[in-house]
């Protein structure tokens, strides 16, 4: 899950979702990433989730990325249903404002950081600033945000099966 915001949201949504399964995505972080748009990610990403839902059907599926995370995110649900994902959160998306597929725009929780320039292209003319690595702070807020979509206390079918992309 990468270690600017995926440690830190997996424990914020595990102390609001005491059961919930944290699943992080397995793929090559590189120039080539970001150049297919995710796509070294995106496919093991669909598996995963899958995978979640064939073993838990009424589990609640929320897809997270950072960065090239999020470009996987976007990647996957290109060829995942996204109706049967309860939520999306995407932190220093290179894509930010773009639609994710098949998900309902008050489903999705996008965090830009202030000149962010990955991200937030009005902001800084910088494509990559210490703006872009400031994100674990978020993470609390993006749990409750999650929480707020998707309600529930943690136990039973409420709690989500993430799948984090780094």
């Amino acid at each position: 899950m990468g270690t600017v915001i995926g440690p830190p949201l997996a424990a914020a949504l595990k102390a609001l979702y005491p059961s919930v399964a944290v699943q992080g995505v397995d793929y090559p972080a590189d120039a080539a990433g970001n150049a297919n748009l995710g796509g070294s990610g995106g496919p093991t990403m669909v598996a995963d989730a899958q995978k979640a839902l064939s073993d838990c059907p009424n589990t609640k599926i929320v897809l997270s990325g950072y960065s090239q995370g999020a470009m996987v995110v976007h990647n996957a649900l290109g060829s995942f249903d996204g109706s049967k994902v309860a939520a999306v959160v995407v932190f220093g998306d290179p894509l930010n404002g773009s639609a994710f597929t098949g998900v309902d725009d008050a489903k999705a929780v996008e965090v830009c950081a202030d000149s962010d320039g990955l991200c937030d292209r009005a902001g800084s003319d910088l494509p990559v600033s210490g703006s872009h690595i400031s994100y674990t702070p978020s993470a609390e807020a993006a749990a409750k945000a999650v929480q707020a979509i998707i309600g529930g206390t943690g136990t039973g079918s409420a709690a989500p099966a993430t799948s984090s992309a780094a």
